[in-house]
């Protein structure tokens, strides 16, 4: 089987919604992870703080250089992710169908280099 990394894009505005709101969200996102483990296509999983947590670092020079925030100014960024197992790109577009609307935001889905 091929893995997947399904990226969940957010905005820093995703982060300031009240707990009510984004309650059902997480509850989605909790059974669609149960479910994936249950069949066997889950790797690992997380969501991640605020982009304004993130640092940045450029070890190209003589000495790594260590910024604040993330790489790029934009307006998304990535607020959690999936890597999972599935047969093919078709199995794993299904999961990220399902994926999006547990979490409510777009889904990017990528395969990791098969390593050969």
């Amino acid at each position: 089987m091929t893995q997947y990394l399904l990226s969940v894009h957010s905005s820093t505005a995703d982060y300031e919604r009240p707990l009510e709101e984004m309650q059902p969200l997480f509850e989605a996102t909790a059974a669609f992870n149960e479910r994936i483990m249950a069949e066997g296509s889950w790797v690992f999983g997380g969501g991640l703080q605020k982009a304004d947590q993130a640092k940045t670092v450029d070890g190209t020079g003589d000495a790594p250089i260590v910024s604040d925030g993330p790489y790029a100014e934009t307006k998304e960024h990535l607020g959690g992710f999936w890597v999972i197992e599935a047969p093919d790109l078709d199995a794993a577009l299904t999961l990220a169908g399902d994926a999006s609307r547990a979490c409510q935001s777009t889904v990017e889905v990528r395969p990791f280099e098969d390593g050969e």
